[in-house]
């Protein structure tokens, strides 16, 4: 689905650039749940931007689906680490403008769709509430929703539960899993939680401090769909000990 080769982004230029990623190389396979994690500055955020097209790489391509899509943007599904609901608009209606960009019909077709999809993540009754009324729980599901209804076959996650209170971020997590098991598109997410990081994917990666590349891909072992008490289980700890050395190695915390 994704395929990342080689790609290198410096700032500036001459004696005053920045090498923010360096031969960074990473993949991720149909329906993959993949996770990016990484010391602060990194360049994780900067690859999401090369990824979506918004920026252009020094050296390297990137693929979606086997085409080049290098420096170009509309083929990626992207939710940041703020809902960023339009304000004016209703629920539904952030729902129904993402449908109509995707081309999901007429209006009629649009509304009744965007109804059932709320309903179904538990939101029928904010329909037509306005975002400020959502907890920061509720409009991250809407932007989850507003993603996954996009066309794209690849979604971006921008550390989207990072603003959540440690109970709340819990309970998206479970949320978001089981959504994503009904439907198993494509997803790299950007973390700075090990345990995040374990509970959601199929693989974490590791980067190194900045310029950022690969030190370390950790495939996970368990089962899906995920237990509850994943963190009961030895390997948990291991895989814990060895991303947070890794991590360590790589140049500092995350």
């Amino acid at each position: 689905m994704l395929d990342v080769k080689g790609i290198s982004k410096s700032f500036g230029a001459g004696s005053t650039a920045k090498e923010v990623l360096s031969g960074l190389s990473l993949s991720v396979a149909d329906g993959e749940f993949v996770s990016l994690i990484g010391p602060s500055g990194s360049g994780k955020s900067t690859l999401f931007s090369l990824i979506g097209g918004l920026q252009t790489p020094s050296s390297g391509r990137i693929a979606v689906g086997g085409e080049d899509i290098t420096g170009k943007t509309g083929h990626i599904a992207y939710m940041p680490q703020q809902a960023s609901l339009l304000p004016w608009r209703t629920v539904s209606g952030n729902i129904e403008l993402a449908l109509r960009i995707a081309g999901h019909g007429d209006k009629a077709s649009i509304k009744a769709t965007a109804q059932k999809w709320l309903e179904a993540v538990g939101l029928g009754e904010y329909c037509n509430a306005y975002p400020h009324v959502l907890s920061g729980g509720m409009a991250q599901r809407v932007s989850f929703l507003r993603a996954l209804l996009s066309p794209q076959p690849l979604m971006l996650l921008d550390e989207p539960f990072g603003a959540l209170d440690a109970l709340t971020r819990l309970q998206m997590q479970q949320w978001l899993l089981s959504i994503w098991e009904k439907h198993r598109r494509s997803v790299l997410l950007i973390t700075h939680s090990i345990e995040e990081a374990l509970q959601l994917s199929d693989r974490v990666l590791v980067l190194s401090a900045s310029p950022g590349t690969i030190v370390d891909e950790i495939i996970v072992p368990f089962e899906r769909p995920r237990r509850e008490d994943l963190w009961t289980d030895n390997r948990w700890s291991e895989l814990k000990g060895r991303i947070y050395n890794g991590l360590q190695g790589a140049g500092g915390g995350v």
